[in-house]
């Protein structure tokens, strides 16, 4: 793509990267039959090529965001479906986290819209406001009709997605170290998350166990907390980095005492996507580049970790069908693949492939509140391609998804290393009662992991 910067603009960094990135884009379209957005929409400004085209205008002219760009890059759910498509190699994951910060900078926004956004940065990413939150929406929840009728769209969208029962607890939040009662062979760091933890503790319990059963410690870091993608993906582009900074100060205080450590384990694959470009957000940043390319390199997947394990036959024997929703952070974002669907066959279960298995279920981090009609058309597109391969369960490996999912469809739905755990003598995964008749069990384990 030419592009036609001034040298004085390219002097920026920022500008520079922006232009090295437009010009590998060679306009073939090929983004436009995998992006989720044109799928839907039909409009070319909604697919990654238009966008390329409104962004390049807006940083060539350095100009303020104007509501057309503003509209359109608001819709991208930065699937990244698009990139695993690209010939050309085009990063558009950096070039529109470049606009989204450029569109926060300014671009203004409506009252509510503000409201919304601001809402969000200031809970989601911190486990006990989050937990306050969801409490106080079962309050809420009975005014859903007339905060619609008000068009209250994003608080509504809240409200829809708040868990209706009571929250749980899990065994261990951390900080401190959840060891093994095997003979130890690996130490790692869990980054314990802040929507998960809330949500669904019980991932964090799984992932410990199914840990433990191999001879991994597990170290939960004092101080560390979000990582950082939902406010960077909203344009906080500060936010996000004094995220980033504080997880990268309290791993390396980890790592650099005590037994070494092999591997940082994320179990949300949005999660693990940002950290593991923790690397490319702080390398204009001293202090912290050379850490931060340390802790992208050691950041893990969950299964990407555990796959190199020969993990065994499994304690319970399943006939169960499972649907695998590989989330669009871990497909387009990682890239991985393989491992997922390789360990919940080893483990017994018979892998189900999803139909349009690339395209994005409409969680998108945040996106299923601000944007809540096009992500309530795309999670329906796939509860149907899901229901056409009639599975007994879903297995995906992101909260986001998990949690999307769960409000469209009534298959029980659970995260991988859940049905992992299960398998290997762990406690059956919430809402998965009904398929126990499926299951050929096991007496209880004994407990194999002690907290300190």
């Amino acid at each position: 793509m030419q592009t036609n910067f001034t040298p004085k603009q390219l002097q920026n960094p920022r500008t520079a990267e922006v232009e090295k990135i437009l010009r590998r884009c060679v306009h073939c379209g090929f983004c436009t039959a995998t992006c989720p957005t044109y799928v839907l929409l039909g409009d070319e400004r909604d697919s990654p090529r238009g966008r390329i085209y409104l962004m390049k205008e807006m940083f060539e002219q350095g100009s303020k965001a104007s509501p057309q760009v503003q509209h359109h890059v608001d819709r991208c759910l930065s699937c990244l479906s698009c990139m695993t498509t690209c010939p050309s190699g085009v990063d558009y994951m950096h070039l529109v986290d470049h606009a989204r910060a450029h569109i926060e900078d300014t671009a203004s926004r409506g009252l509510r819209e503000r409201f919304a956004r601001a809402m969000l940065a200031a809970t989601v990413p911190y486990p006990e406001r989050f937990r306050m939150a969801l409490r106080l929406a079962r309050f809420a929840r009975p005014f859903t009709g007339l905060l619609r009728r008000m068009g209250l769209v994003e608080l509504v969208a809240m409200l829809d997605l708040a868990p209706a029962g009571l929250l749980r607890s899990g065994h261990f939040a951390g900080p401190g170290t959840a060891s093994t009662s095997a003979e130890r062979r690996r130490r790692v760091i869990l980054l314990a998350g802040c929507a998960q933890q809330v949500l669904r503790p019980e991932i964090n319990d799984a992932t410990i166990r199914l840990l433990a059963r191999r001879g991994v410690d597990v170290e939960v870091a004092p101080g560390a907390g979000c990582c950082g993608a939902l406010v960077h993906h909203m344009g906080k582009e500060a936010a996000g980095v004094a995220m980033a900074r504080r997880n990268i100060d309290a791993w390396t205080k980890v790592i650099e005492k005590g037994d070494p450590v092999d591997a940082i384990i994320i179990n949300a694959s949005g999660c693990g996507t940002t950290v593991k470009d923790y690397a490319h957000m702080l390398a204009r940043e001293p202090k912290y580049a050379e850490r931060a390319a340390r802790i992208a390199a050691m950041a893990r997947d969950v299964t990407e970790f555990i796959g190199s394990y020969d993990m065994g036959p499994p304690k319970r024997w399943s006939s169960l069908r499972v649907a695998y929703h590989s989330a669009c952070s871990m497909q387009h974002g990682q890239r991985i693949y393989d491992e997922p669907r390789k360990l919940l066959r080893n483990a017994g279960f018979t892998v189900m492939e999803v139909p349009e298995g690339h395209l994005c279920c409409g969680s998108a981090g945040s996106y299923n509140i601000l944007q809540p009609a096009i992500a309530a058309e795309l999670r329906d597109r796939k509860v149907g391609n899901i229901k056409s391969v009639r599975p007994d369960v879903v297995a995906t490996g992101n909260i986001g998804c998990l949690t999307q999912l769960a409000g469209g469809m009534d298959i029980p739905i659970a995260h991988t290393v859940e049905l992992l755990d299960w398998a290997y003598g762990g406690p059956m995964p919430r809402g998965l009662e009904a398929l126990a008749r499926h299951v050929h069990d096991v007496p209880e384990p004994k407990p194999l992991v002690a907290v300190t």
